[in-house]
């Protein structure tokens, strides 16, 4: 079944207007911002106005009221232009506010969701620690429970939007004395952006209404390789005061729920990594069509056609993947293997063609003139971020085996 089968007048209508959002406002900026590092605030602002942060979720919780199709599709189109604009809504989306609307009560739905889904303040998903990263279950901060709060301590470390951030689901260890996956509970966290002159100045990303919790605060920001764009930080919390009713879910419950979190959190990067893939494929057209070498342009070489063969029929592979587990997503199918298979293939996928793409582009495209360098370095932690490769692997395997072995 081709994806396009999936899709309704309203999916084209969605990917024609990110497609465009995408080429006219973000492709000026995003070297410059890449450059910099810089966190694009105007172009977040004007991401928010579209909608494009609460696409999926309900239009009385300040949502679009689309399905889970249409914002896979916007993923996809905001990472063929850049990764970093691409990240931060979907760690916005399928990390921070997610949890809380498979998990949350209808209070803290009322309350968070429509601060999130309109982009009124950024929001984060805190899980990966020093010392736990594939092995989500060495969750080391603590939790315990005082009267009304409970105090955290520990740090989550490469939290994207840790900084510019508001509202955040993370993890704690609220049993010490259970077994590893389990004595884990989710809470949601509040504290103010590190960027209040910013957020002030373009109108979003602060809400000073919102009850911050003390204790709770972004470390430096991280210098990447890749996703320079987007803000990462360690997210530090020294005896945090959380209130007992930001408790997401059960307690001791935190791990499940983060697992489901990833399920879906993989099918967006999966979308995420083919953007990078088509992106780069799509710059290797324009360039090999009109870079001349030997008197005619290169894409007229067998040897280039062999390489915009392979990137293509790849890229229709994942495609099939990517949308395929988005589809059974939203029709409420099981998805785990599917959304695994997306992710791992798509984000390999991302790596082999944009080092392609720089290879085609020769001597050029190893300067920031063309964008293929940096869709480079943007693929490379779609292989790590979410779930490794490696991890994928074991998932996928798992789902294969079932109860055949231990």
């Amino acid at each position: 079944m081709h994806p396009a089968l999936y899709f309704t007048d309203q999916h084209h209508h969605v990917r024609d207007m990110v497609r465009d959002f995408a080429n006219q406002v973000i492709r000026p900026s995003a070297r410059e911002h890449d450059l910099e590092s810089s966190f694009p605030w105007d172009n977040v602002n004007r991401m928010a106005e579209l909608g494009l942060f609460g696409i999926p979720w309900p239009e009385e919780l300040g949502g679009s009221g689309m399905d889970y199709l249409s914002y896979i599709i916007v993923i996809h189109e905001l990472a063929k232009v850049d990764a970093s604009h691409a990240i931060t809504v979907s760690a916005h989306t399928t990390l921070g506010t997610s949890p809380i609307m498979d998990f949350g009560t209808d209070q803290q739905k009322r309350r968070y969701v429509p601060l999130l889904a309109t982009g009124k303040v950024l929001g984060g998903f805190g899980l990966t620690e020093p010392g736990a990263g594939s092995d989500a279950g060495g969750t080391k901060t603590t939790a315990v429970a005082r009267g009304d709060h409970y105090v955290l301590n520990g740090s989550k470390i490469f939290i994207t939007h840790a900084g510019v951030g508001e509202i955040f689901v993370v993890t704690a260890r609220t049993d010490p004395a259970a077994k590893k996956t389990h004595g884990i509970t989710a809470f949601i966290v509040t504290k103010d952006t590190s960027d209040l002159d910013e957020a002030r100045r373009v109108g979003i990303g602060h809400d000073a209404s919102l009850p911050k919790c003390p204790g709770v605060a972004a470390a430096k920001k991280e210098d990447k390789l890749g996703w320079r764009a987007s803000d990462t930080r360690e997210l530090v919390f020294q005896d945090a005061i959380v209130p007992r009713e930001n408790v997401l879910g059960s307690v001791n419950n935190g791990f499940r729920q983060f697992l489901h979190t990833l399920d879906g959190g993989r099918i967006g990067l999966g979308a995420l990594a083919l953007g990078i893939a088509e992106g780069a494929l799509e710059e290797c057209l324009n360039y090999t069509s009109t870079r001349k070498q030997f008197g005619r342009a290169i894409a007229s070489f067998q040897g280039v056609h062999f390489a915009l063969a392979d990137m293509a029929t790849e890229i229709e592979a994942a495609t099939h993947l990517v949308y395929h587990a988005a589809w059974l997503k939203q029709t409420g199918q099981p998805f785990k293997k599917e959304a695994a298979m997306a992710k791992l293939y798509a984000s390999e996928l991302a790596m082999r063609a944009t080092t392609k793409a720089v290879q085609l582009h020769g001597g050029y495209g190893y300067t920031t003139d063309y964008p293929v360098e940096r869709m480079m370095r943007d693929a490379k932690i779609c292989e790590i971020g979410e779930g490794t490769s490696e991890i994928q692997r074991i998932v996928i395997a798992r789902q294969l085996l079932g109860d055949l072995v231990d």
